[in-house]
Order: C-alpha cells, then sequence, then structure tokens
C-alpha cells in the first residue's frame, strides 16, 4: 500500500520550512517509520531530531529536522487523518442517520465508526469494525480516552441491535483496552424492548469489570425520526418507563459508590425531562465527564445561572429579549428567565417552544431544531428585542444549520437580530441584558 502524503502548505517559519521542505512534497517516513496516518506522525513528531523521508519530482530525499520539544513540524496535509475516514459498517435498528429525509447536505449521511477520531475528536465508536492490528496501534499509541459506543454486553442481542454479526466480541476488546492500560468512556442508546429492563441491568454490571478504566458509562434514550419507512420498529419511551430506567441507573450508582467510590452511570437529561423528575444536584455528577454527551447540561448550566446571580448587582434597565429553543428545554429556560429577573426585574423575555416538523414532533432537543422551523413557527410572532439560539443547533464553527439554512437566512426572514448564546451561566445572561456586547 502506498504511504506518500502530500504536503499541502509548510508554515512559513516552522522547523520544516527550515529544513527546506515545501508545499508539494510527499512525505514517506519520520526517523525511519513509515507513516499510515496521523496517530504515527503525531508519534513521530514528538521528537527533538527528526529524519524526514520524502519524495520530490526529482526523486526521493532526506533531510534531518531539528526542534523544540513540543513544537509542530509545521507540515500541513489534506485530510486531518492523512487518510480516509472509515465509515461504520453496522446497520443499528437505533442508527439515526438512516433516520435522514433525502436532499440533505451529503457529508451528513457518512457514518464514521473511526477509532482514530475518538481519541481524536471525542467520537464514540462501536469497535465493530476495528480488526486485530487496529487495536495493536490503539494498545501500542496508548491511545486515551476511547469512547465507546456499548449498547449492551449480551453478544447476541449486540449481534441484532448493530446488524452485524462480528458485533458480539465487545466485552473481549474492552478487555484488551483495560489491559493495555487504555481508560475509555462508555455510552448505552436504550431502545424499548431491546437492551432495557434487564438487559440493561446486565450491561451495567458487565461493565463494572472495566473500572477504573472505563471511567463512565451514560445511557441515553433512541432518538426517533418521522423518516422511518422500512426501517425496525422501534418507540419512544414513555414517562413512565423513563421513570423505570431511572430507578435502575440509581440503583447501580450506589452500588458503584459503595464498592468503587463513583457512581459511574448516568442518565442524561431527557430521561429525568420526560420522565418530569427533578434534575439531579450537581454532586451527583461528579465534575460532568459525559456533559458533551448531554449528561448534566442542564444542571451545569442553571448552576453557572445562579453563579452569575450571586455576583452580579443586577439592575432596573428595562431589557427586552426572545428565546426560541426545543419544546424539551423550554420549560428549564423559562424557569433561569425567571431567576435572571429577580436581578433584572425590568427584563422582558419570551421563550418559545418550536415544535420539531422537519424530523418529526419526536424530536424534542434543541440541537435538531432546523431554520426552516425556527422561520415558519416565529413568522407573525412578536420578537422583543433580538432572537436568542442555543450555539448546539449550528454546524460547529459555523452559522449553518442541519438544513443548511444560515443565521443571516433567519435573521433575514424574520426581520430581527439574531443572538447566538453559548452554553454558559455567563452568555446565557449576557444574552438577555447585552452585557459583554
Amino acid at each position: 500500500m502506498n504511504h506518500e502524503h502530500t504536503i499541502v502548505d509548510v508554515i512559513e517559519g516552522s522547523p520544516a520550512w527550515k529544513a527546506g521542505l515545501r508545499k508539494g512534497d510527499r512525505l514517506v517516513t519520520l526517523n525511519g517509520r513509515k507513516i499510515i496516518d496521523v496517530l504515527d506522525f503525531r508519534f513521530e513528531e514528538e521528537e527533538t531530531r527528526l529524519t524526514v523521508g520524502f519524495v520530490r519530482e526529482d526523486g526521493e530525499h532526506e533531510v534531518t529536522v531539528k526542534k523544540g520539544e513540543y513544537e509542530e513540524l509545521g507540515l500541513v496535509f489534506a485530510e486531518s487523518l492523512m487518510d480516509d475516514y472509515r465509515s461504520c459498517r453496522n446497520d443499528c435498528v437505533f442508527c439515526f442517520i438512516r433516520q435522514l429525509p433525502p436532499g440533505m447536505r451529503e457529508t451528513l449521511y457518512f457514518k464514521d465508526d473511526d477509532t482514530r477520531l475518538s481519541f481524536l475528536q471525542g467520537n464514540y465508536v462501536t469497535l465493530t469494525n476495528v480488526s486485530d492490528e487496529e487495536l495493536e496501534r490503539i494498545c501500542f499509541y496508548k491511545l486515551s480516552p476511547m469512547n465507546v459506543s456499548v449498547h449492551t454486553t449480551n453478544p447476541e442481542l449486540r449481534c441484532k441491535m448493530l446488524h452485524n454479526r462480528f458485533a458480539g466480541t465487545i466485552v473481549e476488546k474492552l478487555r484488551r483496552l483495560k489491559k493495555a492500560d487504555i481508560t475509555m468512556n462508555g455510552q448505552i442508546v436504550l431502545v424499548p424492548g431491546y437492551n432495557d429492563g434487564e438487559e440493561l441491568e446486565r450491561t451495567i454490571h458487565d461493565l463494572t469489570e472495566f473500572l477504573p478504566n472505563l471511567q463512565s458509562l451514560s445511557v441515553v434514550p433512541v432518538g426517533l425520526t418521522k423518516y422511518r419507512d422500512n426501517l425496525p420498529k422501534i418507540r419512544t419511551f414513555t414517562a413512565e418507563e423513563s421513570r423505570d430506567v431511572i430507578g435502575i441507573i440509581r440503583k447501580w450508582q450506589q452500588i458503584c459508590l459503595q464498592y468503587f467510590d463513583t457512581r459511574f452511570v448516568y442518565a442524561s437529561d431527557e430521561w429525568f425531562l420526560t420522565a418530569g423528575l427533578p434534575i439531579p444536584s450537581e454532586e451527583e455528577y461528579e465534575g460532568y465527564p459525559q456533559i458533551e454527551n448531554g449528561v448534566g447540561m442542564i444542571r451545569s448550566l442553571t448552576q453557572e445561572v445562579e453563579d452569575e446571580i450571586d455576583y452580579r448587582d443586577g439592575d432596573d434597565l428595562p431589557h427586552e429579549a426572545t428565546i426560541a429553543t426545543g419544546t424539551l428545554a423550554a420549560p428549564i429556560i423559562k424557569q433561569l428567565c425567571d431567576r435572571v429577573k429577580t436581578i433584572y426585574p425590568n427584563l422582558n423575555v419570551e421563550v418559545f417552544p418550536i415544535i420539531n416538523r422537519f424530523f418529526g414532533e419526536t424530536i424534542t432537543v434543541s440541537g435538531l431544531l432546523t431554520g426552516r422551523d425556527i422561520i415558519e413557527q416565529m413568522s407573525g410572532r412578536e420578537i422583543r428585542g433580538k432572537l436568542i439560539l442555543p450555539e448546539n443547533l449550528l454546524r460547529s464553527g459555523e452559522d449553518v444549520l442541519l438544513d443548511d439554512l444560515t443565521v443571516t437566512d433567519i435573521e433575514n426572514a424574520l426581520q430581527t437580530r439574531v443572538r447566538i448564546v453559548q452554553s454558559t451561566g455567563l452568555d446565557f445572561v449576557d444574552s438577555l441584558v447585552e452585557e459583554g456586547e
């Protein structure tokens, strides 16, 4: 296999630039080691003296590069992985990508299951498609943490849920990772009638074998859109079933506290909102190890807003704002606004829950709202001040929503200013009273 990596740019003044490497050169080796992908590159780049093997139009070359201990070489490649992204070969019964409507941007339909992205970006992977050789590379490079989508430890059930006959070896692979002292986080997507109830208890019990390397385990409910033609018949959890799930998780939290001094397993916020139960205390989230997975986001934001209220003097000036958010979080956002009004009594704010008609009304989280639904449901309404939208409905680093409409499109359609609010208490309060802008 050819492992030449075309250099698309060399940062001027960098160690590689000073050594004579240029755009268009093709990297082959570092310190005599063939570079397969970014993992090899990162590992070898840590050295302060490197022998770089590369190919130029006039043939093969080799130069020595000296650099600081934490200094980067300064090479830029076309692909961040220096290799093709590895797609998922599973056909999970709960796969969200299979539930997307046609006509969306092509990248949304790509299902990644790349262990390198787990390490580099925090993505969750099933380990189903990883070869023995790739697993050895993970162990050799000590890639930590690895974020693993477990779903169930029952081999037959996992093969059924992932629709992959090779999916039943998850426990063996986790044992290899633990033996190599790899730290991990786990995830369970819970589906009614599949891996809930006794199967959930079995999975949590089995995964305690991997503490402390397996640092945390989140349980999230399946998300279902209206685009499920020709897909397995599954449903969402009821309020009563959500309370049962929380009961199982709390039972195992107490067991884990007793034997491992950690709660270990956590329910995502959706369970409590669906069940109509209070969000747990900050202490119960033990530092929010899975906040990016929707575990403790509401408690963290609530606590940060309370801290802001305690810190600020407030004022009696008039402030106006309008918030659009998902139906699930809208009541919580309204409560937070009421708390802010205790120190800004002349704050006039309206919270509008946006029904997800694009994906279907069973999708209630704000992160899956589209510009089309926001425009259609906010048109004709009085928008006081600016329109505040949560940042999690935007593509990372851009102002584009899932349906490719932009923040500017929303502003033009509604003839109002849009304020994107970050998921911090500081920015939430600032967005309401315009402080810090």
